[in-house]
């Protein structure tokens, strides 16, 4: 199979980009390495940013094609929540690149603002329209603020997940194994539960 330059570029700037760092990886290396050119990067993605926008928006495509795929729409909200942080539990543990990628590289401050790509954003929408559902069928206390509770579950399992990579950099031993970080979400959705 031929892999195109896009994706090539696509491939080769997420790796360069999650080992080096946005800052330190230039334009040039991304092309040399992936057998392209600077010109067709730009054709292509108008940049370095533009590179980095799609590459997360893939990844989270990926991702919500996943678990719109997995998780049943008729399910509890309470069991889709759940199934939607073990599907990004499971993708950031198998895809190293990425994980750095959306929790370092994703937060950084770009210019004046956070760089949030339409992958993110809509991923958002769909967690905030699973805790509004869970509030109508009971799986969540209807006193917390959907985009609160939102943030709040995103930051914990952002905050767990970013954890073990910063002790694997140091290569520290660490507690935050998959089996442990989906037992921690699952006792924190268990607090905001409804209590029914």
């Amino acid at each position: 199979m031929v892999v195109q330059p896009r994706d090539r570029l696509i491939t080769t700037g997420k790796s360069l980009f999650a080992r080096l760092g946005y800052e330190q990886t230039s334009t040039a290396a991304i092309a040399r390495e992936a057998g392209s050119s600077e010109s067709q990067l730009m054709r292509y993605f108008g940049g370095k940013a533009g590179l980095l926008d799609a590459i997360f928006n893939e990844s989270w495509t990926q991702v919500i094609s996943r678990f719109t795929s997995e998780i049943p729409p008729t399910s509890p909200a309470r069991d889709t929540i759940l199934g939607i942080f073990r599907i990004i539990i499971d993708a950031f543990g198998s895809d190293h690149d990425m994980a750095v990628l959306f929790l370092f590289e994703g937060r950084r401050i770009r210019g004046t603002e956070v760089l949030l790509s339409r992958g993110f954003l809509q991923f958002y929408q769909i967690l905030q329209s699973v805790i509004r559902r869970g509030q109508d069928d009971g799986s969540f206390r209807r006193d917390l603020d959907p985009v609160v509770l939102t943030a709040a579950l995103l930051g914990a399992a952002e905050g767990m997940i970013r954890d073990r990579l910063l002790l694997e950099r140091r290569s520290v031993a660490h507690p935050f194994d998959d089996v442990v970080i989906a037992a921690t979400f699952e006792a924190i959705i268990e607090g905001v539960g409804s209590g029914l």
